[in-house]
């Protein structure tokens, strides 16, 4: 049974898509799944490529402050608004169609679409707090309320996502991505190995494991007790990636219970020009699509992957 919160979400999105609110019909990309163990997903999506908003920010940077100037959240239309999604005060899940108008203090969290969709169905921002204009950096009640929608949409295809500056993230705003994808995600299907971690992540019934035979050196977390705990443990590592300048992705997962974390180094590797020629000159057009393969796939992950050496120390 479809939740009341995914159906709202699902519904309000085809509401704003058949008004034409989104800059391209993201329902007519071709979209394949490459045959193999892993099951790697291919779209053709030339309308994202081609109109998506351009980075207005140094990509070198995981922490840069809030810019005014440039564009940011403050400025979407109402008509992209989705809805405000509040934490209750009963634990208890409320709908008030008539709540009062956004953008009115006190700074509400805000669900709006995103006009340049790279998901088919149901692809939205989160915006923490919008009116407070936070940078695009992870703090613990953001991922938190990230974490909750998650757990509200209770559907294992609906995931939720986050990009640090330097990883593709393109508005320096706080946001998380969230789609719906009913197929799983290859990182969902790989083995894991179990990792040692603090004492207090133990006693707060977190497990954290490593990702096996993935391209990406990553991490997954699950827990066992709290939501909040769990929520608690992930802002911790994300924190720390973001003060040592590690830029990172978030894919949270299976109902708010298993959230991957993914630190990467492909802006890095870009500047001092070790990524592949070949890579480099990957380009959205119907060939590459045609011609992608696992192993091609697999060469364009590895590339934003931590070193072993680098990915031991995040480790620690």
């Amino acid at each position: 049974k479809t939740s009341f919160l995914l159906n709202l979400l699902l519904g309000q999105w085809k509401n704003r898509m058949n008004r034409g609110l989104f800059r391209y019909d993201v329902t007519t990309c071709k979209t394949k799944v490459i045959p193999s163990d892993y099951g790697f997903i291919v779209q053709l999506n030339e309308g994202r490529h081609l109109k998506k908003r351009p980075t207005e920010f140094r990509v070198d940077q995981v922490l840069q402050d809030f810019d005014e100037k440039k564009f940011n959240f403050t400025k979407v239309g109402h008509e992209e608004v989705l809805f405000m999604f509040e934490q209750s005060d009963d634990c208890y899940s409320h709908f008030f169609p008539g709540a009062p108008a956004i953008f009115k203090p006190p700074s509400p969290n805000v669900v709006a679409i995103n006009v340049s969709p790279s998901i088919k169905y149901g692809h939205i921002l989160l915006i923490p707090r919008v009116l407070d204009c936070l940078p695009q950096r992870i703090d613990h009640m953001s991922f938190f309320l990230a974490l909750s929608l998650a757990k509200e949409a209770a559907d294992p295809f609906f995931r939720v996502g986050y990009n640090s500056l330097g990883t593709f993230a393109t508005i320096n705003h706080l946001h998380f991505q969230a789609y719906y994808l009913a197929s799983p995600f290859p990182v969902e299907k790989v083995p894991t190995l179990r990792v040692m971690t603090s004492t207090s992540m133990q006693r707060n019934g977190v497990v954290v494991s490593q990702l096996l035979k993935f391209p990406v050196r990553s991490l997954v977390f699950e827990g066992r007790d709290t939501l909040w705990d769990l929520s608690s443990a992930i802002a911790n590592s994300c924190i720390r990636l973001q003060h040592n300048n590690i830029p990172f992705n978030v894919l949270i997962a299976d109902c708010g219970k298993r959230v991957f974390l993914f630190p990467q180094c492909y802006a890095e590797k870009q500047a001092r020009g070790e990524v592949s020629q070949e890579l480099l000159e990957t380009q959205v057009n119907p060939v590459d699509f045609e011609n992608a393969s696992e192993d091609y796939a697999w060469r364009l992950l590895a590339e934003v992957s931590l070193s072993e050496e680098s990915f031991r120390e995040v480790k620690a």
